[in-house]
Parts: C-alpha cells; sequence; structure tokens
C-alpha cells in the first residue's frame, strides 16, 4: 500500500481564528488578526495568538479541536475497536505552566497542590489524555521534535497504518503558550516585537501562537472525506540545534521526497503553505529552497502572521488550512492568504505570494512544508480526490 491510499476522515481545527472549520477558513480569507493581542509578561510586552484572553490548558485546547470530528471518532472506534485506532500526538509542551504553579504553591504551603500530577510533565500528557477521552485500549504516542511535531506525527500514523498496526489514527498537533516558551525564543532574540512579517525585507521575528489541529486517517474508503495524503518526505540536516542550514538542503530533500512519494512533479502543484516563521534565517533558506524546486508562478503563503507560530501544532494546523481550501466545491477556490507589507528582500530569490482575495480554478494538489530545530525537516501532500 502507498499513501495514495491514506484517507483523511475528518479534521478540527482550534487557533485564535476561531474553534470551528467554517470559523477559521472565514477569518483566514478575511485576515482577521483580532486574536493576535498584547500581553505583559515579567515586564515585557508579547504579541500573542490566543484562543482567547484566558489562560487554556493544553488538554482543553485539544479538547477544542477534536469537538466537532468526535463522531467519526466514535464511529471509527465502533468499527475497528478500541485497540485498533492510535493516537499520535505532535507537542513542544512539557507541562511547564503547571510545573511552575505547582512550585509556587510548593514553596508557600510545603507540599504541591493536590490535583498536580507528575505525569503532566511528560511529553505523552496529551497524548495519554485524548486516548483516555476516547476510552482507547492502543497505541498513544507523542512526538517531540520541535516545531516540526505534528507532521512528523502525521507522517508516522501514515507509516503505522501502511504496517497495519492499526485500523485508524487520531493525529495532529496540540501547543499552548508558555512563560518558559516565550521566554526561551525571547533570549534567542527570535521575537517580533510587532506582528509576524514573514519574508520581508522588515521581518524580524516570530509571533508565538497556541492551537491545535487534528485528523482522523484511516485507510478505510468508508471514511474518506474525498482529501488524501498523497506524499510525505522527511529529512535530517542537523546542521544547528536552532538555525536551518543556510543553503536549503534539507528543506529541499524533504520536498522532493514528498513529490516522489507521490508520484508528482513540481508543477503538479497548485498551492504551497510555507514554514514561514519571519525569522531572518528561516525565511532565507525556505525561499532558496522552494525557487531551486518550483515553478517561480507557484502560488505560496505563510499562514503564521494570522494565527502565529503554533509550534508543535503547527504542521498539523497548516496542513488543515490545505484541507480547507480543498474542500471548497466551487470551480474557482479561494487560497490562504500572505499577510504582510509587501517590501521583499532584494537578497531573497522571489516568490509568489497569495493576496487576500486570491482565487484558482486548478486547485487539486497541496504542499505544506515544516521545518524544526535541529534540522527535523517535512513536506506532506494532500490532494482533493
Amino acid at each position: 500500500m502507498n499513501a495514495k491510499s491514506l484517507n483523511i476522515a475528518d479534521f478540527g481545527i482550534a487557533c485564535s481564528l476561531g474553534t470551528s472549520k467554517d470559523a477559521v477558513w472565514q477569518a483566514l480569507l478575511s485576515c482577521d488578526v483580532s486574536g493576535i493581542t498584547q500581553k505583559k509578561i515579567y515586564g515585557m510586552e508579547y504579541n500573542l495568538a490566543l484562543l482567547n484572553s484566558e489562560q487554556l490548558d493544553i488538554n482543553r485546547i485539544s479538547e477544542l479541536a477534536l469537538e466537532s470530528i468526535a463522531p467519526t471518532i466514535e464511529k471509527a472506534i465502533s468499527k475497528f475497536g478500541k485497540k485498533r485506532v492510535a493516537v499520535l500526538c505532535g507537542t513542544c509542551y512539557k507541562g511547564s505552566n503547571e510545573v511552575v504553579k505547582a512550585l509556587e504553591i510548593y514553596k508557600k504551603n510545603g507540599k504541591f497542590p493536590d490535583n498536580y500530577e507528575f505525569e503532566m510533565q511528560q511529553t505523552d500528557y496529551p497524548a495519554k489524555f485524548i486516548a483516555k477521552k476516547f476510552g482507547l485500549e492502543g497505541i498513544a504516542i507523542s512526538h517531540s521534535t520541535a516545531c516540526a511535531s505534528s507532521s512528523s506525527a502525521i507522517i508516522s500514523a501514515r507509516n503505522l497504518l501502511e504496517s497495519g498496526f492499526c485500523d485508524a489514527v487520531i493525529v495532529g498537533g496540540t501547543d499552548i503558550i508558555s512563560d518558559s516558551i516565550i521566554l526561551g525564543f525571547s533570549a534567542l532574540e527570535a521575537i517580533s516585537p510587532k506582528p509576524c512579517n514573514p519574508f520581508s525585507k522588515n521581518r524580524s521575528g516570530i509571533t508565538l501562537g497556541e492551537g491545535a489541529a487534528f485528523f482522523l486517517l484511516t485507510i478505510s474508503e468508508e471514511f474518506s472525506c474525498d482529501i488524501k495524503i498523497t506524499g510525505c518526505g522527511e529529512s535530517a540536516d542537523a546542521e544547528h540545534i536552532t538555525a536551518p542550514r543556510a543553503d536549503g538542503e534539507g528543506a529541499k530533500n524533504a520536498m522532493k521526497a514528498a513529490l516522489a512519494n507521490a508520484g508528482l512533479k513540481p508543477e503538479d502543484i497548485d498551492y504551497m503553505n510555507l514554514h514561514g516563521t519571519g525569522t531572518m534565517l528561516n525565511d532565507a533558506m525556505e525561499s532558496i529552497a522552494v525557487s531551486s524546486i518550483f515553478p517561480s508562478t507557484l502560488p505560496v503563503s505563510s499562514t503564521k502572521s494570522l494565527t502565529g507560530h503554533t509550534l508543535g501544532a503547527a504542521g498539523a494546523l497548516e496542513l488543515s488550512f490545505c484541507c480547507l481550501a480543498l474542500s471548497c466545491k466551487n470551480t474557482e477556490k479561494f487560497l490562504p492568504p500572505h499577510l504582510w507589507d509587501n517590501v521583499f528582500d532584494p537578497e531573497l530569490p522571489h516568490l509568489n505570494f497569495v493576496s487576500k482575495g486570491t482565487k484558482s480554478n486548478r486547485l487539486k494538489r497541496c504542499i505544506s512544508n515544516s521545518f524544526a530545530f535541529g534540522g527535523y525537516n517535512s513536506s506532506i501532500i494532500v490532494e482533493s480526490a
């Protein structure tokens, strides 16, 4: 079996744009940035893309994304059984919010709060929560490959299905903004004082966001929603612990592998969702890699200027935007826009950025890129049936 028979049965989304597919898609097309707000942390002000003004825990964000696809999940459990539906969750979260709160109480009272458990700090905590929520008894794994965690999880889900270890997989990613994450990226001087401005000459870093996106994947045609994953590619250049390889070789290898896996040529792709963080190094590397493979006319966009960088959830969230674009039944389909200041960087290869309101009359295949710290690179192709 190959990736062409991997069906997306359903998918759910929760991010600063909304918590339903319709709401997210309309907010995305209208370039709604109302979810990006300023918050003061330890005396510094940061732009953050939040679901709402309250601090949500990671499991609540997962629940919001899973809410709309719960009936499809229950149908799969009924058909395949509790041991044959796996859970794969990509996340960077290690429970830092819960740990800090628990330590503050410990300092005051000499003991941890009753509702605090060590497993909250474990990487597999979000995956175990989802498995418990649906009463599943099979595989439950978390992936933590930095900002490509959920893409990595999706590719692993495909491998599990192809190998026959399960019949369906709940897969995606979830992440929240914690103080430690903010301070860490701030120490790297990677956070922009303004909303991020991907690929602009004036770009100055990322805007952090929170969110989740989950898919139910299966090889069963009974569960198809007419969108399939047809190609996956991975590479690991391990050039630097945080900086990408400047010549884009690792990114190129991932995109080429996805095309080869799908049996496609670069000109067969109709839209690309870029990793596009708004940092100097990522955008330079990615533009070099993309322009070396794909036609200069390929419509591309980074949606992180609207959702913020949702870290481990980013790969799944941005792949879901490709699926939303493909879901449109009209002959002409809207493309996810690229929100920026329209100031091209003369040192970067020219890319065909999607402006607000752009439509395509040949949208059939999309590719989504995720490039992470440590040199892990992934590209996933989705196609309308």
